[in-house]
């Protein structure tokens, strides 16, 4: 998955089942009809559709286990490719013109996933759409990798601004609070079906539970268990209206030990049963 020259590049395929692990380039990954798990250095990751993982160039682990086959688009950028489109930002027409090769500082990207927002989304399907055509046009091809990071960069700026609201004095140890809350997050949304605990997800970010409790709802406005939850009743919710899964199985795709227990849950956070919501979308497919 990674070259020996660095280069920018694109990975397109499709598979239902697939495992990798080795080195990578700065990049970003995005998945259509389904997920990858990531493992790194720094955590877990399941990135899903509508979502992207961002991770810096380092060692990483892959896997696709899924029933149905899931589109996988991602994009490699080669060393100092960053650095090189964010210089254009910062410096003046004439530096630039001056001395168009100058070093710049390394950017430390935050390693986590994203919401794909609106101008990225757009982007990645402009490519992927014209991605046949763009192979024989160089120029063309080379052009997509600095839209697409002068996106990348915007939501950079964008975190650092998430960064900047949180209590501490100094901006290094803000950005590594927000790092390590990055990654109890990410760990929360690879395993919100598994029964974790707070001691594991602080261990992971590695705070102490009170300290993670307090900055991570400064950061999302919720807590982990808030979070859990959400996820917990999102996916409930979609496997609800597919009718091939029982509320039993349902249950224990959840990481609840017994219906009694997830129904109570859902309701609490619904309104209705497990049971009424299905009925609910049989009557609504019958309209």
């Amino acid at each position: 998955m990674s070259n020996k020259t660095s280069n920018n590049y694109v990975l397109h395929a499709k598979s239902n089942q697939f495992y990798w692990e080795g080195n990578g380039q700065l990049s970003i990954k995005t998945f259509s009809n389904g997920k990858a798990h990531y493992k790194t250095s720094k955590g877990f990751f399941a990135v899903e559709e509508s979502r992207y993982l961002l991770l810096n160039e380092g060692s990483y682990t892959i896997s696709i286990d899924e029933n149905k086959v899931v589109e996988s688009f991602c994009i490699f950028f080669k060393d100092g490719f960053a650095e090189e489109v964010l210089k254009s930002f910062r410096e003046s027409t004439h530096k630039l013109l001056s001395d168009p090769f100058m070093d710049t500082s390394s950017i430390g990207f935050f390693e986590k996933t994203f919401h794909t927002s609106q101008r990225l989304s757009s982007q990645i399907n402009i490519f992927k759409e014209n991605l046949s055509v763009l192979k024989n046009d160089l120029v063309g091809y080379e052009e997509q990798f600095f839209k697409l990071m002068q996106a990348l960069l915007f939501e950079h700026f964008d975190a650092l601004k998430e960064v900047e609201s949180l209590h501490a004095i100094r901006t290094s140890t803000r950005e590594e609070l927000y790092r390590r809350i990055s990654t109890a997050h990410d760990y929360i949304r690879s395993f919100y079906n598994k029964p974790i605990k707070l001691n594991d997800i602080a261990q992971i970010a590695c705070l102490s539970p009170n300290h993670l409790l307090r900055t991570y709802s400064q950061i999302f406005g919720k807590t982990p268990h808030q979070h859990i939850s959400e996820y917990r009743i999102l996916k409930a919710k979609d496997l609800l209206r597919n009718l091939d899964f029982t509320i039993t199985d349902i249950t224990f795709e959840l990481g609840f030990t017994n219906p009694v227990s997830f129904s109570k849950m859902f309701k609490q956070h619904v309104g209705v049963s497990p049971i009424q919501f299905r009925k609910k979308v049989i009557l609504d497919k019958k309209c």
